[in-house]
């Protein structure tokens, strides 16, 4: 039995005329006379009287009519089925920078694999500019990059982290409520170095001193740069969220300036237009969600 034949049945009954069906299935009024007399051979039944241009169910239509309309929503509930498998590949390819890959993939792919258990998960490390052309060139399926826009591109804020000072336990910083940007001249300072415009932010302030500071490390490491003040080898300017754990245990504190309260890392969720929605969507959503919780705890 043909589906069509069965669509142009209930079409015909809903909109109470061969005219009005051929209008929406998009045919001709005789294309649809001719499937409804094809059912009728089919099922060895007349399924309508028809009086002039007036139309009535048969008792034989009648009683199978039920019957048609779960055909076709049982059928139109397997196409949906499978294009929503279809649209969700088996391996999720993910780009992210390492900062991201340390301190929020964690906490947002457990989440991911809970809703869509039959997906397997490929993260890579990179640079943004490298996940950036990945993504175009279909090697990668979302990425997690500094703020980036591109015509082929989707790019959509994630989240912005505050770049705070943290000092270690027992630093004289602690509680001092007079101290002011010009007293990092007199420290040691770990300086963490990523090339995103917001550290060039960073060294203007400096610029503005006196003195510079004492920029006794240089690294692109964001855990040695931590490291480092945690061992009280210095102090250093951070990006919040990879410091939640230390400061929720107190060994290392932030100190807020005026000077630098504009000063933040912007990262992005980025894929191409019209591909993988469904994963992206719900990433975007998780890790805003788990993003928010986050940065909530370290306000408070």
């Amino acid at each position: 039995m043909n589906i069509e034949n069965l669509e142009a049945f209930v079409y015909v009954i809903h909109y109470g005329s061969f005219n009005k069906a051929a209008d929406m299935l998009f045919l001709s009024q005789p294309s649809v006379t001719a499937r409804i007399q094809t059912l009728e051979r089919e099922l060895d039944c007349k399924l309508f009287d028809r009086f002039g241009r007036q139309i009535q169910l048969t008792e034989k239509g009648k009683q199978f009519l039920p019957y048609a309309q779960q055909i076709l929503q049982t059928y139109q509930k397997g196409r949906v089925q499978l294009h929503k498998q279809k649209a969700l590949p088996n391996v999720v390819r993910i780009g992210c920078t390492i900062s991201v890959a340390n301190y929020i993939i964690p906490d947002v792919l457990p989440v991911l694999k809970t809703n869509y258990p039959d997906l397997t998960f490929k993260l890579s490390v990179a640079t943004t500019d490298d996940i950036m052309n990945q993504v175009l060139n279909k090697e990668l399926d979302v990425g997690f990059v500094r703020n980036v826009a591109h015509p082929h591109l989707q790019s959509i804020k994630l989240y912005t982290d505050p770049i705070t000072l943290y000092v270690h336990e027992g630093h004289s910083f602690i509680d001092n409520y007079e101290v002011t940007i010009k007293d990092i001249e007199q420290e040691a300072l770990v300086f963490f170095e990523c090339g995103a415009l917001d550290w060039l932010q960073l060294h203007r302030v400096f610029e503005n001193l006196d003195n510079p500071p004492q920029i006794e490390y240089m690294t692109d490491n964001l855990e040695t740069a931590k490291k480092l003040v945690l061992n009280k080898a210095g102090i250093c300017f951070l990006p919040s969220l990879c410091v939640s754990k230390e400061v929720s245990e107190e060994k290392l504190f932030p100190i807020y300036f005026p000077e630098v309260s504009n000063i933040s890392l912007q990262t992005n969720l980025i894929n191409l237009h019209g591909e993988n929605s469904t994963v992206y969507n719900s990433l975007l959503d998780m890790a805003k969600e788990i993003l928010l919780s986050k940065q909530s705890f370290l306000k408070s």
